[in-house]
């Protein structure tokens, strides 16, 4: 009989249809770092198409999720979102999709309501079931052939792939065609992918998770020293441009980054939140993403966060959750272009280290 690990990684082949990616799978994740998984009844799927670098990834909720969305960027792209406000009536979402193929992964959405009716999770009404389930994309067709997007298939295969397995980072999932540091066009970018983390809050039982999919125009940062850890490069390659150096002094940014990013993720707890605390928490959150990535929320991003309160934990205070959601999100930033392999033409944190 195959291990659960070997079990899921049958899936994540059978699913995407690959023997081996040739656009450099990155390695297993950070035990120590944990991940959004970690929290009781949340399951995390990847689909990586094999064809280009592309993909989705769904975050399950068994048993539902209290939501909230906070969406930055001003270029995003979005299902369900305002669902999710607070005065609005619908509060439990079944899953949440994040998915390369700019608008047009939108699609994935679909897979995964299909996936989710065929096990009759959904909100009811008399004896139907609809899925709720709200999604956001990132734009990385500029890799690759563009006409090979994720699509409702994409999105279905990644729920059947879902583990509550410490998900994969890297080049998998929606993280699978994300770059970062496109302040002055792709010939400076580097590749990036998806990263997850959590925290525990003292010895309360309480966790907050995040996954991130990082495919930022500006640069990414190391949370504890502000150094640069992936982003714009300089004309030699070796080393880095400084995308904020680079404004103050006045250069001009490129037409070429223009709508061709978007930084995308899910923050969930096990807390017990109201609706409205909900979207505090994904508000809060986007503070991981500022001490991160530097430029943040431009008129080129769609910078979208999504939060899930799962309520198997006690009632908390979202200030403190909000905080660690923060911490949370900035970790998974950080591991998402550490965990990043790079492409031809498009090295990675770890290409540059070497």
């Amino acid at each position: 009989m195959q291990s659960p690990k070997n079990s899921r990684r049958s899936l994540l082949r059978a699913a995407a249809g690959f023997a081996a990616l040739p656009y450099g799978l990155a390695g297993a994740p950070d035990e120590a770092s944990g991940g959004i998984t970690d929290i009781e009844g949340v399951r995390v799927g990847h689909f990586t198409e094999s064809r280009r670098p592309t993909g989705c990834t769904v975050v399950l909720f068994d048993h539902g999720a209290i939501g909230g969305v906070d969406v930055r960027g001003s270029a995003p792209g979005t299902r369900e979102t305002d669902l999710l406000n607070p005065v609005n009536t619908v509060e439990r979402v079944n899953a949440i999709v994040l998915s390369g193929g700019s608008a047009f992964g939108l699609e994935t959405a679909s897979g995964v309501m299909r996936f989710l009716e065929e096990n009759h999770a959904g909100y009811r009404v008399g004896s139907l079931v609809v899925p709720i389930v709200p999604a956001a994309i990132l734009f990385d067709l500029s890799l690759g052939d563009s006409k090979i997007r994720p699509n409702a298939e994409a999105g279905y295969a990644a729920c059947r792939a879902a583990s509550k397995a410490l998900p994969k980072e890297g080049n998998v999932g929606a993280g699978a065609g994300a770059t970062v540091g496109k302040m002055f066009g792709m010939k400076a970018a580097m590749k990036s992918g998806i990263g997850t983390a959590s925290l525990s809050i003292g010895t309360s039982g309480l966790i907050v998770g995040a996954i991130v999919a990082v495919n930022a125009s500006g640069d990414v940062l190391d949370r504890e020293t502000g150094k640069i850890l992936a982003g714009a490069r300089a004309e030699d390659g070796k080393g880095f441009l400084d995308s904020m150096a680079q404004i103050l002094g006045g250069r001009t940014l490129a037409r070429a980054h223009r709508g061709g990013n978007s930084t995308i993720g899910v923050v969930a707890t096990n807390a017990t939140l109201t609706k409205t605390e909900t979207a505090k928490l994904a508000q809060m959150a986007h503070d991981g993403l500022a001490r991160t990535i530097n430029p943040i929320h431009t008129a080129f991003d769609g910078d979208t966060i999504f939060a899930a309160a799962t309520g198997s934990a006690a009632r908390a205070d979202i200030s403190s959750i909000g905080a660690v959601g923060a911490e949370a999100v900035a970790q998974a930033v950080n591991r998402a272009v550490l965990a990043a392999a790079g492409l031809p033409g498009l090295p990675a944190h770890r290409d540059l280290m070497k």
